[in-house]
């Protein structure tokens, strides 16, 4: 599944050397999954997913093991986390960043409140999900819509293990209905907390994995480490991807790992929102002073339409009419680089083009060059930095210190 976001204030910087693990991780691998419709439908998904973030206003303690690792898949589009919730296992969507939920009553009648979150957890989208006999209902309903599909169902908690760790009673959405999902089972939510206020009928807010980990003592910190890598070739199915739960993994990323922090105000504040100092293409500046949001689960690199244009400007690209994609008849030469703070990650043609050994898998023309840096938008939360940029650069978001790092991919 797909999607996008973001919006202001300033980024600092600061260099910092990965946390130690007292305790060996465990490493498990993290799934990619391929649920690739058409190319233009991964666009307008991200197209959706920023005008879902647009709609959005303003038990017992266990043995801390410090750090500990699960593997995910790559599949092209999208990573999948392998979740075992009440002892089934469930194909869930790594999403740092939103889904659009539609709140309920109880008596189902809708309400204005509305949030774009990506911070559940929920299943159901292929297969029944329903409570253990370790699970146990609260008696909640929640309903998601985001542009592209939805879900509705009930909410209860059980047992929840990945990478190693396990939470007794995690807050699990059950989905009655869902559309939108092809080949996965649902969300496996890493977003801030905040964001899942008002999404279950009775509560408040729920707390999310990451959360519960902290607060029962498997982890002594809020930190997530991510891990992504392309695809190989015209491989659409790679387990090529590590969460790191409680810290970072120092063997997944070379030099320094540098730390920026979370917006505090504006739209992208509620999400893992990030201020952008500028965004280049060679020595040529495309645009300064945006903000935005990192999300595992936005395929694409969206920014704002004045740095598209000029990127397009500069490449003597065009948007494709039929993929959505920026296409082009002379292969781009120079590097793309968003620039954080005082530090500036690039991306090379070879990692913002589309691989012609996937043109088969999104059905592209032969001859033609694509990227993946998309438009997103003139207004609002118009920068996304997702996967195709994060599968070269080793990410962090770090709850317990409100900030987010990057470091460049081993």
């Amino acid at each position: 599944m797909l999607f996008v976001a973001c919006l202001s204030v300033a980024a600092v910087a600061v260099s910092a050397a990965p946390l130690e693990s007292r305790a060996e991780a465990i490493a498990l691998p993290l799934r990619k999954h391929s649920n690739v419709t058409s190319i233009n439908n991964i666009v307008q998904k991200g197209h959706a997913r920023i005008s879902a973030i647009n709609g959005e206003q303003a038990a017992p303690a266990t043995r801390a093991v410090e750090v500990s690792s699960g593997t995910v898949t790559n599949e092209d589009v999208s990573y999948v986390a392998p979740v075992t919730i009440g002892g089934k296992t469930y194909d869930l969507i790594v999403d740092t960043g939103c889904e659009f939920f539609s709140k309920r009553t109880p008596e189902t009648i809708p309400t204005d409140a509305e949030r774009c979150t990506a911070s559940n957890t929920w299943c159901g989208a292929q297969s029944a999900c329903e409570k253990s006999s370790t699970g146990k209902s609260t008696g909640g309903s929640v309903s998601v819509s985001y542009g592209s599909g939805s879900f509705s169902g009930t909410e209860y908690t059980d047992t929840v293990s990945f990478g190693g760790l396990t939470v007794s009673s995690q807050s699990i959405g059950s989905a009655s209905t869902a559309s939108g999902f092809s080949g996965v089972d649902g969300i496996f939510g890493f977003g801030p907390v905040g964001l899942t206020q008002g999404t279950v009928s009775n509560a408040n807010t729920v707390p999310t994995f990451l959360d519960n980990l902290k607060s029962q003592g498997s982890i002594s910190t809020e930190v997530l480490g991510v891990s992504f890598k392309p695809e190989s070739g015209s491989d659409t199915d790679d387990a090529n991807g590590e969460l790191t739960l409680g810290g970072t993994d120092s063997s997944k990323y070379t030099g320094t790992l540098t730390y920026f922090a979370k917006l505090t105000s504006g739209t992208a504040s509620a999400y893992w929102g990030i201020s952008i100092a500028s965004f280049t293409y060679g020595s040529q500046t495309l645009a300064s002073s945006a903000s935005g949001i990192v999300d595992t689960g936005t395929t694409l690199i969206y920014i704002p339409s004045s740095a598209y244009s000029a990127f397009l400007s500069a490449t003597g690209g065009k948007t494709d009419s039929s993929s959505g994609l920026a296409v082009f008849t002379t292969k781009p030469t120079a590097n793309f680089g968003i620039k954080f703070g005082s530090t500036t990650y690039t991306l090379t043609p070879a990692q913002y083009l589309v691989p012609t050994a996937q043109y088969s898998v999104f059905g592209l023309t032969s001859g033609k060059y694509y990227a993946w840096i998309n438009d997103g938008g003139s207004s609002g939360v118009n920068t996304i930095i997702g996967q195709k940029f994060l599968e070269n650069y080793y990410s962090v978001y770090d709850t317990t210190n409100s900030r987010i790092g990057f470091a460049t991919a081993a």
